[in-house]
């Protein structure tokens, strides 16, 4: 007989006695544990993965691969015996969703040419831009055809009444707009609704630019805009944007830089010459829908507060024979947000409070379908008590969030529920919502309380082809549904 294994094992009896004490120290009780066990990875993760299948298109509200998709979900809802809006919407709630589809779109630099000094007329290099590569038109496009100078107008912002106007003394008229996204004071809340794609498309046209383009790192789809006639908006990558300023003797960089450094404008017209051309179908007669379906609560008169529980179930679409699957961004938080409906759904003993399961349209177009429910409140609930959100929780090993202060109880409620996750990674209060937030902006507007969960990254090929399932690890998916569950039904049941 070996000495050590005699030695050894009352010492790993013991450490397991310790473990298993600490282990079982708290437990679900049988139904929510039956809840908890029917969240599971791969569940999850097929969701994710049929959601990115080119047969939804890319998802893109108002497109009939959206409304197919919405369906799909719908079904979903009710073979898990979740109630529908009412008999006559089942669960879809529909609400107008104008959208445009970018068939087509070349651009053209002509870049002026010093060197070539014998002529009357200095020489002009052409240089097709690559879509997707080194452009993509914005999503909200009118379809157009134009030749025209350019003009680098800092933040795009004309606001006179704070004393910032990056269009003073430019003549744009005819021209398209060189800027980037942001605005010259980032602490300054004065400057927000300045930051909004449609003001700063509103403003470009009004002064009689012919487009807008942004500099972005890398070209990214992005549908958040309206469609604006004879309006030709676009996102460059910086290394185009270089080549552009470099008559000036600088870069992108540098120069929004200086705009962050001097906050004045630095507005100037430039040399080089575009061809832009787009090819695009434009749809106001759209229709986009939530997919809606709850679980009662058993009280009779807390029932009629209910716990929303949410996430963007758009993308970007399919463009220009490019499709954008949105496999994390936001395959993942509907695939989420359907693993905890499903998890309610089983629980014998419902909480006190209602529990509402909404994958909203138009994110992607600016919060259209998150808003539009905050506003239109199913009318069997008086109000809604809370908000939980899921936006891009598909990659990393790990999940943070931002919640509201108060109630205070609320934070405690996450963290107890994470001992039997142990996913939380950080939490942070939130205290505004501003132009980027996601779908919880207008439930916090109206007063809810609210937790937005979002897993640790990298998020790589954000709002790009990239975004697909090969990405998507199925436990941060399953684990962020446990704590959320478990959250949801605490909160819920107080």
């Amino acid at each position: 007989m070996n000495l050590k294994k005699l030695i050894f094992t009352p010492t790993v009896i013991l450490i397991f006695l310790i473990f298993s004490f600490f282990l079982n120290a708290e437990k679900l009780d049988r139904d929510l544990q039956r809840g908890f066990d029917s969240i599971r990875p791969m569940d999850a993760y097929n969701y994710v993965k049929t959601l990115s299948l080119p047969k939804f298109a890319g998802r893109h509200t108002g497109h009939e691969g959206y409304t197919a998709a919405a369906k799909w979900a719908a079904n979903k809802f009710k073979e898990w015996g979740l109630k529908p809006l009412s008999k006559k919407e089942g669960y879809l709630q529909a609400y107008p969703s104008p959208y445009t589809i970018i068939d087509k779109a070349e651009m053209f630099l002509f870049l002026e040419q010093k060197e070539a000094t014998q002529q009357k007329e200095p020489a002009l290099k052409k240089i097709k831009l690559e879509p997707g590569k080194d452009f993509l038109p914005l999503l909200f496009s009118d379809s157009g055809d134009s030749s025209a100078g350019l003009v680098f107008a800092g933040w795009g912002i004309s606001a006179p009444e704070l004393g910032y106007d990056d269009y003073a003394g430019l003549d744009v008229e005819g021209k398209f707009i060189l800027c980037f996204r942001g605005t010259p004071d980032r602490r300054d809340n004065r400057y927000q609704k300045h930051d909004h794609h449609r003001f700063r498309m509103k403003t470009a046209k009004n002064k009689g630019a012919l487009g807008l383009f942004y500099i972005y790192a890398e070209p990214l789809a992005n549908p958040n805009g309206d469609w604006i006639k004879d309006f030709t908006p676009a996102i460059i990558s910086e290394s185009v944007a270089d080549k552009i300023l470099k008559e000036k003797g600088t870069n992108s960089k540098d120069l929004r830089s200086d705009l962050l450094t001097y906050k004045k404008p630095l507005s100037f017209p430039l040399q080089t010459k575009i061809s832009f051309c787009v090819e695009s179908r434009h749809f106001p007669d759209g229709i986009g829908y939530n997919v809606v379906g709850y679980v009662e609560g058993f009280d009779r008169q807390l029932k009629k507060e209910c716990l929303v529980v949410g996430g963007h179930f758009d993308h970007c679409g399919e463009h220009m024979g490019f499709l954008f699957p949105g496999a994390n961004d936001n395959a993942s938080g509907s695939a989420v947000v359907m693993e905890i409906a499903e998890a309610f759904s089983k629980l014998k003993k419902k909480p006190k409070r209602s529990a509402v399961f909404v994958l909203f349209g138009g994110e992607e177009m600016g919060l259209q379908g998150s808003t539009y429910f905050a506003n239109h409140v199913p009318t069997q609930f008086d109000k809604v008590d809370t908000m939980f959100n899921f936006d891009m929780v598909g990659e990393g090993d790990g999940v943070g969030c931002g919640i509201s202060p108060k109630p205070e109880g609320l934070k405690k409620a996450l963290e107890d529920s994470n001992k039997f996750v142990n996913i939380l990674r950080r939490s942070r209060f939130f205290r505004e919502v501003g132009v980027r937030s996601s779908d919880y902006a207008p439930f916090f507007l109206n007063g809810a309380a609210c937790i937005s969960f979002a897993s640790n990254g990298p998020h790589l090929a954000y709002h790009q082809t990239g975004d697909t399932i090969y990405r998507i690890n199925p436990d941060i998916l399953a684990d962020t549904a446990r704590l959320a569950f478990l959250t949801g039904f605490t909160w819920a049941n107080r």
